[in-house]
This record gives C-alpha cells, structure tokens and sequence, in this order.
C-alpha cells in the first residue's frame, strides 16, 4: 500500500563540535530553511512537528562524548515518534539536524525486527575509541556507534547492540580516500564511494544497493543523508566540505531510485548549515533535490 509523506523535524545539533568559541552549530535551522522554502507543501507531505533536543552544551572533558546524556535521552524520544509513524503506516522524512539523529532512526527499526541501512554520506564516520583519540562527537561516529562501536552508553540503547549489523549496511558517496575504508569493508559493510557511482552511474549503484539489502533478507532499510555527500561546489553549507562530492543530479538519482523500493521505510537529512546559506541559495537548492527525489515515490501524494 502507498505510505503518505511525513515530515518530522529533529533539530538537535548536540552530535557537533562549536565551530567556533562561543558559537552553537546551526544545523538545528535546517528543516526551518527547508519548510521555508515550500518543502511540505511540494512533497503534499503531512506535518509531523517537531522532537525538540535538550540545550547544547559546548564544553567537552577531552575524554568522553559531548553531549552525551542529552544524546541518549533524545535518541530514545526521536525513535519513539519515528516508530509511531512507520506503525501508522507512514513514510518519516526526518529533517535534521547533525547525523547523531540516525542513532533515533536506527533504534526505531532495531526495535522492530531485523533492518537495513542506506548510508549515502561524504564520509564513513566511523571514528571510535578504538581507532582514534580524543573522539568527542557523535556526528563523526554514527555510522560507528549504530554498527556498536564507541561508548556503551550509545551503542546498547535500550539493550540493544548494535542497531545495525554490518552485513546490513551500505555506505555509498564517501571520498575514496577515507582513513575508515578498510576497517568499515572488514566490518562487512557494502561500500561504494563517490568515484565508483560517477564511473558505474546512480541508477546502477542505487539497484546494487537495493539488491543487496534484498538478499540479506532485511524486513525494509532506512536511508541517511548527509548533504555533505555533495560535491562543495553546489553544496557548500556543511560543517566539513570534501572535494570529490557528488553532482546535483547524481543525487537525485539515486534517491529516486532508492525510494521506490517496498524496502525503503524512511529517510533523515542531516548536516546542512542555514547559517552557511545567508541568501537562502543553497536551502532552495536542497529542497529541489528532495522534491525531485520524490518524484517517483509511490504515496499517490506526489
């Protein structure tokens, strides 16, 4: 059956560093810029509101994760509202916010049963205490604590470890000179970095990822994006800008392919900066991809 649009706002920026002393993340506009610029209404989605995060906190002990309490406790109320709308037989769009909201995302099917996870991201993400020092934000160790690496504090939310198992995932759009790479692919994920779409093509590599959550016999997935997947050259408003990135085009792509699968039970958008974005350029053109991205979407809304 068609599943209606549903677009639920997680503004939390608690997954990121200040980018400068005395300055919040503004990642928390983003699905402000995005409503702004008539995404509701080009989707004819309905309006989940919003799961408001507890208040960033900036400092950071050098040794643990920051944010950490406030992640936890807003991981397991975004995971409530997103299973409450999957139960209801709706598509969550989950506008974002930094990546630390895919913790909510994957609790939420975790919770279910046994579900996949389309990583469509500029990077892997997969910094933990094992592989690195000084780790201290949640939005550069998503992928990595999803999968049960990093604090138990995060990685056994509710008893359950991992949220996602390897064999489970696939990460496309990474720069292929990622330090995480060999690690991730040892772990079992499926990885397909930006270069291997642009030379096999979005369609191809969107069916490849399709076909192979289908024959890991997965009960759906869900998608997470971060816009920094995109080449700076059109999407410069992202916390980490890697040359190399995807086209505008390449994108729509592959969400539009991705988005007609049975299998696909929802999407988060994470990591564009409004506070990067002055004239509102970038908004606009980020509300074009996901319009577009849409467009095959089989809800008989749009």
């Amino acid at each position: 059956m068609p599943k209606p649009i549903v677009i639920l706002d997680a503004p939390s920026n608690l997954g990121l560093r200040p980018p400068e002393p005395g300055l919040v993340p503004g990642v928390y506009k983003l699905a402000g810029a995005l409503r702004d610029k008539g995404l509701v209404s080009r989707l004819r989605a309905n309006d989940g509101g919003v799961v408001v995060p507890p208040r960033y906190l900036p400092a950071w002990d050098g040794k643990t994760l920051r944010n950490a309490q406030g992640l936890i406790s807003y991981s397991l109320r975004l995971a409530d509202r997103i299973q409450q709308h999957i139960s209801a037989g709706a598509f969550p769009l989950v506008l974002g916010g930094d990546c630390s909201i895919l913790l909510g995302g994957m609790l939420a099917l975790r919770r279910r049963g046994r579900y996949g996870l389309i990583f469509i991201d500029g990077h892997l993400d997969f910094r933990h205490p094992g592989n690195a020092e000084g780790v201290g934000s949640a939005a550069g160790e998503d992928l990595a604590l999803v999968m049960g690496r990093g604090a138990a504090s995060l990685t056994n939310l509710e008893g359950h470890s991992p949220l996602v198992e390897g064999r489970d995932v696939v990460a496309i759009g990474f720069r292929p000179d990622d330090e995480y790479l060999a690690e991730v692919r040892e772990a079992g994920v499926t990885t397909i970095d930006a270069t291997q779409l642009q030379r096999e093509g979005a369609t191809q590599i969107a069916r490849l990822a399709r076909e192979t959550l289908q024959q890991r016999s997965v009960e759906g997935y869900w998608i997470h994006l971060d816009v920094d997947v995109l080449d700076p050259i059109v999407m410069p408003a992202v916390d980490t800008p890697t040359p190399g990135g995807l086209t505008v085009r390449e994108l729509v792509s592959l969400l539009r392919h991705l988005l007609t699968s049975n299998l696909a039970l929802g999407l988060e958008v994470t990591v564009f900066d409004p506070d990067l974005d002055p004239d509102g350029m970038l908004a606009q053109r980020l509300t074009d991809v996901l319009a577009a991205g849409f467009q095959d979407y089989p809800s008989g809304q749009c």
